[in-house]
């Protein structure tokens, strides 16, 4: 297993692998604040985290903010939870 600050250095130097596992290791966590600024680093993953809980949730703002972040699944389920 590796640890959060080499996944970090990893990620900051473009591997998208590692970013991925910051966000499951941020949602295995519990870390929101950590998947939101993954997402705004443009982490799809993150996003799949953020939108499963929105919507488990059913968070409505929270799943526009996850689209407006470049997440477009996550304006898919918002559609879907307003029909």
């Amino acid at each position: 297993m590796t640890d959060w600050d080499t996944l970090r250095t990893l990620a900051d130097e473009g591997n998208e692998k590692a970013l991925a596992r910051l966000a499951d290791l941020a949602d295995e966590r519990d870390d929101v604040e950590a998947l939101s600024e993954l997402l705004d680093e443009g982490c799809d993953r993150a996003g799949e985290h953020l939108t499963r809980r929105a919507a488990a949730a059913k968070d409505l703002v929270e799943l526009q903010r996850i689209s407006d972040a470049g997440y477009d699944e996550a304006g898919e389920v918002l559609n879907r939870l307003l029909d």
